[in-house]
Order: structure tokens, then sequence, then C-alpha cells
């Protein structure tokens, strides 16, 4: 492995670190901030689209921008982006205005829906250069930040320390680490070789049905993944009568279970192959869940979860390889399934909250679990394509 790349890979680990970081310090400061805006489940479920409204716009732009930029300036804008929304939530947290906390939540799904999806083409790259899988370690990142911002919530809101001074500090922390990474960003992945921009994905892209089933699967995992990062301390908190942080405490052991699961998860893919790991991936992880939705007892619900987590740990990243593999253009590739999977984790859920309102957080999750039932027939088809079959 030569340095450039090993810097490179690095870097990328750095960049999926501190999204990770972001969302998780505003999960576990969800109770608190719910409470500071006096706001109903159906109310957070608003806020929430301010996300969603950001998100669409990043994750439907990124492409585009990728295509004629290449993916430096895309990551470049996402990061930052990422990092400058967490203050502003904390800030309308603090004043209790709602609009501003949205703003931020606006913010946070433009950089991450915008900027992650350049990044997996970025590890999609590095995957190339490499001739292996890194996906799985680098979305373990993402996690592993899950976990060290966890951490940090759950401490924090057990003193009752203040959230806008909380999220001014990630944000004031993820800085340097942001700009530090991003040098270490080539210039023109995800251009065509003669320099010129693609205008979108070709037509085969779209019409191939592999890779829309592969779509179904990320659709499913990702969704299974952002509902726990938006909505499960409040499942434990409201749906299983835990306090808050206990409910945080809950949600870290989520992220730690998806991120053993993702750094771990080379030895299976090596061994049983991506259909058969994506297969027992959605039936773990809808075992977990469909535990949480009807277990009544707190600790079979709070076992639950760790199923939840490793069932959902290595769904994306594995899907997004394999989308990469599966046929020409590989950029168009995994635009395509990028984009439905943070559509999934990054819209689906704040459309949950008004499910949520009228039915319970507990049982708007049955939306999810349905889809993991589906991904898990699905996955098996994925032996007819040799390329997506053979991981690196």
């Amino acid at each position: 492995m030569d340095r450039t790349t090993t810097h490179r890979r690095n870097a990328l680990f750095a960049l999926f670190f501190l999204p990770g970081l972001a969302i998780s310090s505003w999960v576990t400061r969800t109770p608190d901030i719910r409470d500071q805006l006096g706001a109903s489940t159906a109310q957070m479920g608003l806020v929430l689209f301010g996300l969603s409204a950001g998100s669409m716009l990043g994750i439907l732009s990124s492409g585009r921008f990728v295509s004629r930029f290449g993916t430096r300036p895309v990551v470049t804008a996402g990061i930052l982006t990422t990092v400058a929304s967490m203050p502003v939530v904390g800030l309308g947290a603090g004043l209790s205005q709602f609009w501003l906390v949205t703003l931020g939540l606006f913010l946070f799904g433009l950089g991450m829906g915008g900027g992650e999806v350049a990044m997996n083409i970025e590890g999609a790259d590095v995957e190339r250069l490499l001739e292996r899988a890194v996906l799985p370690t680098m979305h373990g990142f993402f996690s592993l930040g899950t976990v060290v911002g966890a951490g940090i919530g759950i401490g924090l809101t057990a003193t009752r320390f203040s959230v806008t001074w909380h999220l001014i500090a990630i944000g004031l922390i993820s800085v340097p680490v942001a700009l530090g990474a991003i040098r270490r960003i080539p210039a023109g992945v995800g251009l065509t070789a003669s320099g010129k921009a693609n205008k979108s994905p070709n037509e085969a892209v779209w019409r191939d049905k592999i890779l829309w089933l592969i779509g179904i699967v990320v659709l499913a995992m990702a969704l299974a993944e952002g509902a726990a990062n938006d909505w499960l301390p409040l499942i434990m908190v409201d749906g299983h009568g835990l306090d808050a942080a206990l409910g945080s405490a809950v949600y870290t052991a989520f992220a730690a279970a998806m991120t053993i699961g993702r750094f771990g998860g080379g030895w299976f893919l090596t061994r049983f192959g991506r259909p058969a790991v994506l297969g027992a991936s959605a039936i773990i992880g809808g075992v977990g869940l469909l535990l949480v939705i009807v277990a009544d007892n707190q600790v079979v619900a709070g076992a639950a979860v760790l199923l939840w987590g490793v069932g959902a740990a290595l769904g994306f990243p594995v899907a997004l390889s394999a989308a990469a593999d599966s046929g020409a253009n590989p950029t168009a590739r995994v635009s395509l399934v990028a984009t439905a999977g943070y559509v999934a984790f990054l819209v689906g859920p704040p459309a949950l909250g008004f499910l949520g309102e009228h039915y319970g957080l507990r049982n708007a999750m049955i939306v999810v679990l349905a889809l993991l039932a589906a991904a898990a027939v699905v996955a098996p088809t994925l032996k007819k394509k040799e390329a997506v079959l053979s991981p690196r």
C-alpha cells in the first residue's frame, strides 16, 4: 500500500468519524432538547423535517456536483456544513426556538446528505486501489464516532450540562480535524478520464435490475440505522419507561454493537460472501427490532437493541461495495445506491415521528421491520451476479 493511499484512507476514517460524533451528540440530547422546546412527538417530527429538507437537497444534488467538480469540493462543503450545524442546534435549544433548531438540522442534513454520498464514492475508489473491502471499516469509524459522541452525551446528560455549550463544543473540536483530513483528499475523483463531468448516471445503470435489488437492501438497512439514531432514546424513554440517561445509554449500546459489527465483519464477508451476510444481517436486525416493539420487559428490550445494532451494522457499507462491483461506471452505481441509502437514513426517520404520534413510537417501527423482512428475501438473489457475490 503506497503512502498516499494510506493517508487518503486514514483521512476518510476521520471524515466518517465526525458526522457520527455530531449525530450522536444530537441524538443523546433529544429528550433534553424536546423538553426545552416543550415539543410533542409530532412537533419533534416537524423539527426533524428540517433535517429531511436539507438531506433531500444535499442527497439529490451530490451526484451531479461530484460529476461536475469531483469529490473533494463536495466532501469539503459537506463536512464543514455538518460541523457548523451543531452549534446552531445548540443555540436553538438554549433559546427554545423551534425555527433555529430546525435550521440547524437542515444544515446537518444538507452537509451530511451531500458530503456522505461523495465520501462513499471516495471510499469505493480507495477499495479499488487497495483491492480489498474497506468501506465497512470506514462506516465503522462513523459508528465509532456515534459511540464516542453518545458516551459524552450520556455523561453530560447525567450531570445536566448545558445542551447549548455541549453542541457548540462539538462543533469547535471538529473543525481542525475536518480541515486536516480534507487536505488528504485528491482532486478529480468522480470525473471522467478526460476531466469532463458526467451529466448523470447512464441509462444502463438505471435499468440494471441487480442494482435495484441492492437498493432495496440498502434502503432497509439505512432506515434501520437512521430510525435508531433519531428515535431510539425516545423509544426507550416514552415506550419503555426509562429515564433520559438510561435511554441514551441504550442508544450507546446500539452504536457500540454497530461499531463491533463493522470492524469485525471482514471475516464473515470472506467466509460467507455478501449475499449471505446481507441476508443474515436483515434477519438479526429484524429479530432485535421485533423484540423492541413487542417486549414489555425493559431488560429484554434493552438487550434486543444489541441485535438491532449488529443486524444494521454491515448492510449499508457492504451494499455500497456490491454496487461498485456490479458493472461499469462504478461512480454512478455508488451514487445511485448511496442516494437511496441516505434518503432512508436521513429522510425516513422524521416521517416515523408522525406515525409515532398516532400509534406510538414502538408501533411506528413496524414499517422498518417490514423493510428488513423484504431485505432478507431479496439478499439471496444477489448470488445471481458473480461480481456481487465475491467480495474483494
